[in-house]
């Protein structure tokens, strides 16, 4: 920033201040040399009084335009009209300096206004300049008259058009100004949320990969508590499938609080990645006085081995095909588990896959904790045109499973249908979760998708072990279940 923008900075800031002083030199300059450029019928006592009273409004020239331009108006008219002075140089330039300040300083009909005082301004000058020749010996000539009223005219068009000049600057100025706030503002704002959607987000995750791994591991706990004594080969399956939660849920919580932070070898890694096929996964070390887990004699999943240096390993996020692996595991944990697909399966737009299997999962998970002793569970996987739809229902008795009559200590609904309706909006989707018809509890998730390239013509076969009661509403003619017991 040079001199001149810091000088007009401060000259913006301190408005008065800069023309008072201004002004006070002007006084005394043009007070001095008034007695030199009066006419001979004019005192320098008066001329230089009548010369300060024209200068003087210009200290409000640009705090308040209007009332000094009429003010400096008013003086020069009086000076015309009274004493008769045409042209009282160097006082008379006030005149262009206020007509300058109105123009630049103030609102638009000010400055109108102002165009037409330029205009009576040198009328007046001209008619008093024809009545002093016509009371004097020179007969009156037309053509000097003229000319001077033409001169003053053209100074002030002058003055005027580099006003405009200079106001137009200002209000570029003025709106780049504003536009640069207003755009501040809204990058405030769009970060603030960016933020709440992130956190909402990290939120539904953590709710999600805690919630369905705790009812897991009570589950299993619970389980294997109480059959350690009469089947060990059971307490030991259940133990195998807390640890292989934990350690699933472990790495899914590092893979989320991963993107918060830098790390010195993956900063710039996305979540989700699939890891180079060179990178060696470590296994972790035994805790000194902990048995490592047997493997599972009635086929258990193995563990996921988890980095030893701390860092998850990288793996695609879960979508639609790894529903089998939440149907699996809910069976390991003694869940009557019936599911059927309907129609061609194809390709999801990204997150929808991945919308799908956390909705299943939390209803899942809301089985576990609220549907009572030996639920039977339907789920249903149907492919359309242009939606996909998930339900999951159940015949258990839900909030009424936790024994309490009182309504004020039966638990209140978590985060988990919050999160589930969030995820089915951000996708165009609707979600509706609820009691069903003869009891239980049913979620139906319904999301877009892209028209399929043909028509859903076949199902597709899973294994299913049948429900004790309420199968789901499922389409004939496109649904084959397969019975597991």
């Amino acid at each position: 920033m040079g001199w001149y923008e810091r000088w007009a900075g401060w000259s913006e800031r301190y408005r008065f201040v800069v023309d008072l002083v201004i002004t006070v030199l002007a006084v005394l300059v043009v007070a001095v040399t008034a007695g030199d450029s009066a006419p001979y019928y004019l005192s320098a006592t008066k001329a230089a009084l009548i010369s300060a009273a024209v200068v003087a409004p210009l200290a409000w020239c640009r705090t308040r335009p209007v009332a000094s331009c009429v003010a400096v108006f008013v003086v020069c008219m009086v000076q015309l009209i009274a004493f008769r002075v045409p042209v009282l140089v160097p006082a008379d330039l006030a005149v262009l300096v206020s007509m300058y300040c109105i123009t630049v300083y103030g609102p638009r009909w000010a400055y109108l206004m102002a165009c037409g005082m330029a205009v009576v301004g040198p009328l007046t000058v001209g008619a008093v300049m024809w009545f002093q020749y016509q009371g004097s010996d020179y007969s009156p000539d037309f053509g000097p008259i003229a000319g001077t009223v033409v001169v003053i005219v053209t100074f002030l068009a002058c003055s005027f058009a580099f006003g405009l000049v200079r106001r137009s600057r200002r209000s570029m100025l003025v709106a780049m100004r504003d536009r640069a706030e207003r755009l501040e503002i809204e990058r405030d704002q769009q970060a603030q949320i960016s933020t709440a959607a992130e956190r909402a987000r990290i939120a539904r995750e953590m709710h999600d990969i805690v919630a369905h791994s705790l009812s897991v591991v009570i589950a299993q706990a619970d389980g294997g508590r109480y059959a350690a004594a009469a089947d060990p080969a059971a307490a030991e399956r259940a133990l195998g499938t807390i640890a292989e939660t934990g350690r699933a849920a472990l790495a899914d919580m590092r893979r989320l609080l991963g993107v918060l932070r830098e790390g010195p070898d993956r900063g710039s890694t996305p979540l989700g990645l699939v890891a180079p096929a060179g990178v060696a996964r470590a296994r972790p070390r035994p805790t000194t006085g902990s048995t490592p887990a047997a493997p599972d004699a009635g086929g258990a999943r193995p563990a996921t081995p988890s980095p030893a240096d701390g860092a998850a390993p990288l793996r695609p996020q879960p979508d639609v095909t790894n529903l089998r692996d939440l149907v699996d595991q809910a069976r390991d944990d003694g869940l009557r588990v019936s599911w059927a697909r309907v129609g061609v399966e194809r390709r999801l737009p990204p997150g929808v896959g991945l919308t799908l299997f956390r909705v299943c999962q939390e209803a899942l998970t809301n089985v576990r904790k609220h549907a009572g002793p030996r639920p039977a569970v339907t789920m249903l996987l149907c492919w359309g045109e242009e939606e996909v739809e998930l339900r999951v229902d159940d015949d258990g008795r839900g909030l009424a499973a936790a024994g309490s009559a009182d309504p004020a200590e039966q638990p209140s609904a978590g985060y988990g249908l919050l999160g589930m309706r969030e995820r089915a909006e951000m996708f165009g989707g609707t979600l509706t979760a609820g009691p069903r018809r003869g009891g239980g509890f049913s979620v139906r998730f319904v999301v877009p998708i892209p028209r399929a390239e043909r028509p859903a013509t076949a199902g597709t076969l899973e294994p299913a072990e049948p429900a004790a009661a309420g199968p789901a509403t499922t389409e004939p003619s496109t649904t084959t279940e397969e019975n597991d017991d």
